[in-house]
Formats: C-alpha cells, sequence, structure tokens
C-alpha cells in the first residue's frame, strides 16, 4: 500500500467542530514532531486503545504535538454536538478537527481504516504511516519511533 513516508505533509481540510475554533494550517506545525491520529467515533479501537494512547503522549508531554482528524469513510455521521461532548467522556487533551468533506484529508493522506497514525518530523516530513490500535503491533512501534524521534 502506497503511504506518505519520507514525503512532505500535504495540506489538509478540516472543519473546526468546536465553536472560535480556528484550523491551524500544516505549516504551522513546523518546528516540533507531530502526531496525527484519524479516528472514528464509531471505531471501538479508537475509543479503547487509540484515544488513550494519544492523550498519553500528551500527559508525557514528550515534545510531540497531537492532533486528531475525526473521519467517516463508513458508518453514519456524528453531528458536531456529539463530538463536542466526546471530549469529556474520552477526556480527549488534544485538539481535534472534522474532516471534510466526510474523508477527503484521509484519503489524501493514505489512510487504511481507522485509528491511522501519521508521524511527522519537525521538518513537516512524514515518518511513520500506520493503521491499528494494537497494543503489541501498531501503537509499540509507533512509541518506539516516537521515542527515537525526541532522543535525538
Amino acid at each position: 500500500m502506497e503511504t506518505l513516508e519520507g514525503k512532505p505533509l500535504p495540506e489538509w481540510l478540516l472543519k473546526p467542530i468546536f465553536e472560535n475554533d480556528e484550523v491551524p494550517n500544516v505549516e504551522s506545525y513546523k518546528g516540533k514532531p507531530l502526531l496525527i491520529m484519524f479516528f472514528y467515533m464509531g471505531c471501538p479501537g479508537c475509543k479503547g486503545r487509540a484515544i488513550p494512547f494519544a492523550n498519553r503522549i500528551v500527559y508525557e508531554d514528550s515534545g510531540v504535538q497531537v492532533i486528531g482528524i475525526h473521519t467517516r469513510f463508513e458508518g453514519r455521521t456524528y453531528s458536531d454536538e456529539e463530538l463536542m461532548a466526546a471530549k469529556e467522556e474520552f477526556y480527549i487533551r488534544f485538539p481535534y478537527y472534522r474532516d471534510l468533506p466526510e474523508a477527503k484529508t484521509f484519503n489524501e493522506y493514505k489512510a487504511g481504516g481507522t485509528p491511522h497514525w501519521l508521524l511527522v518530523n519537525k521538518d513537516g516530513v512524514v515518518i511513520q504511516s500506520i493503521f491499528g490500535s494494537d497494543p503489541n503491533n501498531a501503537l509499540l512501534r509507533l512509541d518506539l519511533k516516537i521515542k527515537e524521534l525526541t532522543q535525538n
């Protein structure tokens, strides 16, 4: 499967979920590593493992910025109100936005499903693109890559 690994992160097309939120552009994240998580509220792995993993990265203040992109490539559409309520229900501590239209950024970033992760270095180049939330596979590999990236 084709990925964006080794390529500059393209601009995204996202919509704010929360009133008064502005969607940052890709350029505003340069200078520090960035972890992007594509997720869907109808995905059990997203709610049970991926969101907690992303929260842990934020809590540990590992030097990696985190952004969530709620996408819908199948299943029902969640309202902004439902996505706002998820912030408290799942203790989401990173900014997240809605992919528009539906899965445009998801498709352009060559995501394989939800959750899908992109780890971007400080120069804006994708260094890892990985699907899944298995703690002994995707999350472990992602964790190791984050440590490698932030310890150099």
